[in-house]
């Protein structure tokens, strides 16, 4: 794991990272798998609602209580 603080995955954005949105494409991706954005408190709302329009936004937590899959 790295030393690094992790960052907002909106573009552009170098704010900390708070939340952890979580996702999967079902067109591409198997039911259980899960992607990950991270997301500053200023781009949360808007990266939820990207994902969520497109039916892909499974959950959002906050980034110090994520737990990744098993073995990640």
């Amino acid at each position: 794991m790295s030393d690094e603080t992790p960052i907002c995955s909106a573009k552009g954005c170098r704010a900390d990272a708070v939340w952890v949105l979580a996702w999967n494409n079902p067109k591409i991706h198997t039911p259980e798998r899960r992607k990950t954005w991270l997301a500053c408190e200023e781009h949360r709302e808007h990266l939820s609602q990207f994902l969520g329009v497109r039916g892909f936004l499974k959950d959002v937590v906050e980034f110090a209580d994520w737990q990744g899959p098993e073995g990640a």
